[in-house]
């Protein structure tokens, strides 16, 4: 559901979880798309939290988001990976 841009003042420190299953590259692709969208994201950074049964990653990555448009871009491109189950 889109959040309306008078509820977030830009700049901000925005987290973004993707979680998919657990494969080889799936952390690396998704930082990649991360950093299109924000250059500046530190991948020292990146929160990694397996599924209890390993299956699936949880991934956690807090940009500095400096517009609206970069969100919804962002967001678009993780929910078109075919890698990627959700993004929130």
């Amino acid at each position: 559901m889109p959040v309306p841009d008078a509820l977030i003042e830009y700049p901000v420190e925005f987290p973004i979880k993707v979680m998919g299953r657990t494969q080889p590259g799936f952390a690396q692709q998704m930082l990649a798309v991360v950093k299109k969208h924000a250059p500046d994201f530190d991948e020292a950074t990146v929160g990694m939290r397996p599924s209890r049964e390993g299956k699936y990653l949880s991934l956690t990555f807090t940009i500095n988001a400096t517009s609206r448009q970069q969100l919804d871009a962002l967001y678009q491109d993780l929910s078109d990976h075919p890698m990627v189950q959700m993004a929130l």
